[in-house]
């Protein structure tokens, strides 16, 4: 069985919202989708919009809820 080619991923974004989880509520989403849109390329966000529509197996219900406030790259 292969490895899911979007470990990494999923595993940076997860990493993120366990950050954001330690901080309180009601600006957790904001913090991860801040966080995302402030550093990671446009690349990397366009995987993470794959994958969400693609399910987004694996990833934290936080990353998920901050989708909405990820800006999404422009189409390639």
């Amino acid at each position: 069985m292969s490895e899911n080619p979007n470990a990494k991923l999923i595993y940076m974004a997860n990493q993120i919202a366990t950050f954001f989880l330690t901080q309180p509520a009601a600006g957790a989403a904001d913090g991860v989708a801040t966080h995302i849109n402030k550093y990671w390329e446009p690349r990397m966000r366009r995987k993470l919009f794959e994958h969400i529509a693609h399910g987004g197996e694996g990833l934290n219900p936080l990353v998920l809820e901050a989708a909405e406030k990820i800006r999404r790259p422009e189409a390639v």
